[in-house]
């Protein structure tokens, strides 16, 4: 039996609190054979691999198939169309609530706990941001590189995201700080 780091973080995951948010927004109801946990773990392998695209999801868990029953995932690995299809429809809001229960649920089990910085008097903020990668056809404003639209988006955390702020994909970390400071 080979179980994989990723199924064993999804071990983690509380498939009752999941399934609390699916059917509060009934996001399993016209399914089309890709239920909701699928699209999780899809869209989680997607995250994790670092994908820049549906396909190398596709083709990435397509090269496990393997191990789909330790994901979870039943009836079949989504096709890029289906994948597509479910991004556009699926109703976002369970994911949010879901996320929101899943930190929650790992907060009350220790997980999250600030050990690190203890003897520190002062509040420690922690400044990351991430580019989220757009279409300049479809986001002409979030001009990124003469090809290519983005967004940044910068957090600043005190071991719980305090600030979140979005901007065009070439803002510097440091200005979008400036702006924090101004609007506290």
């Amino acid at each position: 039996m080979n179980i994989t780091l990723f199924s064993q973080l999804l071990q983690e995951v509380s498939r009752k609190e999941f399934r609390k948010s699916v059917n509060l927004y009934q996001t399993d109801k016209h399914n089309k054979g890709i239920n909701s946990w699928t699209h999780l773990v899809t869209m989680l392998f997607l995250h994790l691999a670092k994908a820049n695209s549906i396909r190398e999801v596709t083709d990435g868990l397509k090269s496990i198939t393997v191990n789909l029953n330790h994901l979870g995932i039943e009836n079949k690995i989504p096709s890029k169309s289906s994948l597509s299809y479910i991004n556009e429809h699926r109703d976002w809001r369970m994911f949010r609530d879901f996320y929101f229960s899943l930190k929650n649920d790992l907060q009350g089990r220790g997980f999250l706990k600030r050990k690190m910085f203890n003897g520190i008097d002062k509040k420690i903020y922690l400044l990351d941001s991430t580019i989220i990668s757009l279409c300049i056809k479809v986001f002409d404003w979030a001009k990124y590189r003469k090809q290519k639209g983005a967004v940044k988006l910068h957090t600043l955390l005190d071991y719980e995201p305090s600030y979140l702020f979005m901007t065009k994909g070439s803002q510097a970390d440091v200005k979008a700080r400036t702006v924090y400071e101004n609007a506290t």
